[in-house]
């Protein structure tokens, strides 16, 4: 019981990250419409912006202590984002008002190779590294409890509640903000929502703004654990499932999507993977969101599209 345990809570702080990813997808995807292929290179961007700026902080102001730098470089990094948002807006999305999904699509990818382009070119292109003092040892928990206890990884549990409170707060932007229903209302209808005074490019920026510091979050705690590294941009990838199972305009989807895969990875690995050569981890998620789109496509909390003719 104690091993399952183990492989369980794994599973769910994995999960919770995965959410975290995912999170950035369905916010905007909520208010413009259209799935945004350039999340990863934002995570990457914030990550390296954090990286660097932890790095050259202390060596120009002579500052010493690893949490004032640290502090620092988010809060820099964050403005960054802020302003990545605003041109993103201003240049492109500005002038993309009521074109077609397909059209946003292609800005999208458009934004993320100018994104990891420009990363490369501001930051450099080596592995860095970003250490916000999360403790890296695992320790053994309900020794009590359970024969040999359960061993924890504190790291994973702290970046969890650190992803689960991100999460929290933002799904209490979307139901109690005016700013929040006004999102849901473009993301229903930009024409109907501009109608009635909600200025769609103020919308816009606010919503590229949260989704950018989600992605500075995700590249805080994936950048702690894998390093900063230009591969990090396929950490988006690992979200693609998460929000075809959640569906992509439901905000509690991204998270109950990541739990589930999170954990279905790490049981499937534990106990089918020795049955069958191992290797479930790598395509259990995207097995499992194939099913999903066969049988139910707009996910377990997504909007049914109906036509009327």
């Amino acid at each position: 019981m104690g091993f399952f345990l183990e492989t369980l809570f794994g599973g769910l702080m994995v999960g919770m990250l995965y959410s975290l990813v995912a999170l950035g997808f369905v916010l905007i995807f909520k208010a413009s419409g259209v799935f945004n292929f350039a999340q990863g290179a934002m995570v990457l961007f914030a990550a390296l912006a954090m990286a660097r700026f932890s790095e050259w902080i202390p060596a120009w102001t002579g500052v010493q202590s690893k949490l004032v730098a640290n502090v620092a470089a988010f809060l820099i990094a964050g403005a960054i984002m802020f302003v990545v948002a605003w041109v993103v807006e201003r240049l492109v999305l500005r002038h993309l008002v009521n074109q077609e999904g397909a059209t946003l699509l292609m800005a999208t990818l458009g934004i993320a190779y100018f994104l990891e382009g420009m990363g490369q070119t501001l930051f450099g292109n080596s592995i860095y590294k970003i250490d916000v003092g999360m403790p890296k040892d695992p320790v053994m928990a309900f020794e009590s409890t359970f024969q040999g206890g359960i061993l924890i990884n504190q790291e994973d549990l702290i970046a969890a509640l650190i992803a689960a409170a991100l999460v929290a707060l933002l799904s209490l932007f979307f139901q109690k903000t005016s700013t929040g229903r006004a999102l849901r209302a473009v993301a229903d209808d930009h024409q109907a929502a501009q109608s009635i005074g909600i200025p769609l490019g103020r919308i816009w920026v606010i919503v590229w703004c949260v989704a950018g510091v989600v992605a500075l979050v995700a590249g805080m705690i994936w950048g702690s654990k894998l390093g900063v590294q230009f591969s990090l941009s396929t950490v988006a990838l690992r979200a693609l499932p998460v929000v075809i199972l959640g569906g992509l305009t439901s905000v509690p989807g991204a998270i109950i999507g990541g739990l589930i895969i999170g954990v279905g990875e790490k049981l499937s690995e534990v106990y089918i993977g020795p049955h069958v050569g191992g290797g479930i981890e790598i395509w259990f998620a995207y097995v499992l969101a194939l099913l999903f789109l066969l049988v139910r496509p707009q996910g377990l909390f997504g909007e049914k599209i109906i036509d009327r003719v």
